[in-house]
């Protein structure tokens, strides 16, 4: 697919595809299902910020992101166990995770999965749904997803009987919590894989480090102790 194609992006095979996992009874599958570990990487992630470069680790990008992870419930950022659930959920979505070939009508409705294929199961396992979900929720939150993209994905996953969004039409009271820990959790990451690099953060980045200053009311782009962007 072409990335100058947006309209193209399957995100309704994605919605699709995530509905159908999430209603796979967990208890039918061969073998034990390990817990999902969204919390948990969460926590891990955070770790590696602190143990980051002194430069990063201390700087007020750092600072940010870690208070941003105290407005979580300690549940979510790993410190306290999670309320128990038990989905069958994928634990690492997003486009790349889907081959096949495209179907005739990019904005198909049912229609959407045919040829798609949903791939890596390295983090399947029991948990909240809406953990998988959270995650291009807080892209759009975080204005990396564009709002008609989220819709699409969205309308998608529900009309193929996806529940993580909740009932009623706002999916925020579901999603929220998750999608914030995420954003917590790709900031810290960013920086720290920054830091290790010695480069500067990139967009989608900084993004999630400027969501993460928004979400505690510090000043927007806080200083990450990171070298400068080249200028474009």
């Amino acid at each position: 697919m072409s990335p100058d194609d947006r309209e193209a992006a399957p995100w309704e095979a994605l919605g699709v595809l995530l509905a159908r996992l999430h209603r796979v009874p967990v208890d039918a599958l061969p073998g034990p299902v390990p817990p999902t570990r969204g919390p948990a990487k969460v926590a891990a992630a955070l770790e590696r910020l602190r143990a980051a470069p002194a430069p990063v680790a201390t700087s007020p990008a750092a600072r940010a992101v870690h208070r941003a992870a105290a407005t979580l419930p300690a549940w979510a950022r790993g410190a306290a166990p999670a309320p128990a659930t038990d989905h069958l959920c994928h634990g690492d979505l997003h486009l790349g995770q889907l081959v096949g070939s495209p179907p005739t009508s990019p904005r198909a409705d049912t229609a959407a999965a045919d040829g798609w294929l949903l791939i890596d199961v390295d983090d399947l396992g029991r948990g909240d749904p809406a953990w998988d979900l959270a995650r291009p929720a807080a892209w759009f939150a975080t204005g990396l997803l564009d709002p008609d993209e989220w819709t699409r994905l969205l309308a998608a996953y529900r009309s193929a009987g996806g529940t993580a969004a909740g009932e009623g039409d706002d999916p925020w009271p579901r999603l929220d919590v998750p999608a914030r820990a995420l954003t917590v959790q790709s900031a810290a990451s960013g920086l720290a894989k920054a830091a290790a690099a010695g480069r500067a953060l990139e967009a989608a980045e900084q993004a999630m480090v400027d969501a993460c200053a928004r979400m505690t009311g510090v000043p927007t782009a806080p200083d990450t102790g990171l070298p400068a962007s080249p200028p474009l």
